[in-house]
């Protein structure tokens, strides 16, 4: 009796297991299935987010600005990639694991859009660390946490890709792995892009700085910058 009362238990448990583990392999699979379409989403969705943050005061045309030029910076290196990348080209950078559900040139500009977020979010982690005197003029510690960023969101997303059977980058000489995930390559390239357009996103943001084109007065950037920094943070 207590023999049967165990093999019960046990087989209850093993099909408990094998229930839950067959739903989260669907669950991860649907999500592979929907990884362009979420990077499609997301990319356009971005715009629309951070216009609805201007138009509601969360931010100002600054922020609204810095976004954009993160836009063209991104669409610099962008574009070239995907270009080479195309269908027939000699020398293709990007590895597709799955087709794609569009043209390519829709990816281009997602991914654009994509690295104007991404950026904004190194500017607000600027004025988070350095308050009212973040972006009045070069400064080293501020362009370190741009580069920092610049790393860590694009490992990140190199990692999200791979893990969903989104894309890689095809090994060559001047692109040698760094490592492996799953069996797809993680390169130098894109660690070495956004090394270089971190740097060139910042020397913009110091250089144009366009509060000084609206003539506007100076404001928070980010309406939480006051609670990071203690005090009224001026632009």
């Amino acid at each position: 009796m207590v023999n049967a009362e165990r093999s019960i238990t046990g087989n209850i448990s093993r099909n408990t297991h094998y229930t839950f583990f067959s739903e989260t392999q669907t669950v991860t699979e649907l999500f592979k299935q929907s990884y362009y379409y979420l990077d499609l989403l997301v990319g356009f969705a971005a715009p629309l987010f951070f216009y609805l943050l201007y138009r509601t005061g969360r931010i100002n045309k600054r922020l609204w600005y810095f976004f954009w030029i993160g836009v063209f910076v991104g669409a610099i290196f962008e574009i070239p990639v995907f270009v080479l990348s195309a269908e027939g080209t000699s020398m293709p950078i990007i590895l597709w694991h799955r087709p794609l559900i569009t043209h390519y040139s829709v990816f281009v500009v997602a991914h654009s859009l994509w690295d104007g977020m991404i950026f904004i979010i190194g500017v607000w982690l600027i004025y988070a660390i350095r308050g009212k005197q973040a972006l009045r003029k070069f400064s080293f510690p501020e362009l370190l946490v741009m580069l920092v960023w610049g790393q860590v969101s694009a490992l990140a997303v190199e990692l999200s890709s791979t893990f969903n059977d989104g894309w890689s980058y095809y090994e060559y000489w001047w692109n040698p792995v760094i490592f492996r995930v799953h069996g797809y390559n993680i390169t130098v390239l894109i660690q070495i892009t956004w090394f270089i357009v971190s740097i060139v996103f910042y020397l913009l943001l110091v250089k144009l700085r366009p509060a000084r084109w609206l003539n506007e007065k100076q404001q928070p950037a980010l309406p939480c910058m006051e609670e990071v920094t203690g005090e009224r943070t001026g632009l």
